[in-house]
């Protein structure tokens, strides 16, 4: 009997022991899972914050865009300023020009009756050609077109749009007229002949 009491006694202090060794050990592991909870909170307040990341990353790719853009729209800019500055010089070369042309018509009323053609009717016709041709002197128009009048009759191909057309293309006036079948002879003498009937409706003024 003694002896059972003593495995008795014996068994409970054993399982508490094994219940008291147990109990920490289990708290342990919940203060463990709720440290990893806290941690996994915690470390969201302490790390950059949420779309840090995908931001620096649309900063990065518009940086390089707005570059691209920047240079396109440079580009596009000096483009276009090349354009604008050459019209610009284009318009002021043809302005030049056709004021000289006023001036001539004032002076030499002669050169535009000669042609059988009005003031207005000869200037308005100078004007478009510069629109082409900016750089065409009234001389070389009236010329062109007192040529045209001359060889007109006997050469259908030699009128004053063809004439100016040459002009237009950097060709002189003599070898415009060999373009349109003339020996360079006959270009000669008829670049000469019209420059006399010019010359005499000046001096008639």
């Amino acid at each position: 009997m003694r002896n059972r009491l003593v495995l008795f006694a014996g068994a409970i202090l054993i399982a508490g022991l094994m219940a008291f060794v147990t109990t920490p050990s289990s708290l342990a592991q919940g203060r463990g899972h709720g440290g990893g909870g806290g941690g996994g909170r915690g470390a969201s307040p302490g790390g950059p914050p949420s779309g840090v990341g995908v931001d620096r990353g649309i900063g990065t790719s518009s940086d390089a865009s707005m570059g691209r853009a920047d240079v396109g729209r440079g580009n596009a800019s000096d483009r276009s300023n090349g354009r604008s500055d050459a019209g610009l010089e284009r318009a002021r070369v043809a302005s030049d020009n056709l004021r000289s042309a006023d001036n001539d018509l004032r002076k030499h009323p002669n050169l535009a009756s000669d042609l059988r053609v009005n003031a207005n009717d000869l200037r308005a016709g100078y004007q478009r050609a510069l629109a082409t041709n900016p750089n065409l002197s009234f001389g070389n128009y009236v010329a062109a077109t007192r040529l045209g009048r001359n060889l007109g009759g006997r050469n259908g191909n030699i009128t004053r749009d063809a004439i100016l057309a040459g002009l237009a293309n950097g060709d002189s006036l003599g070898r415009t007229l060999q373009n349109l079948g003339l020996s360079k002879d006959q270009a000669k003498a008829e670049i000469k002949r019209a420059d006399q009937q010019i010359k005499e409706s000046k001096r008639r003024d």
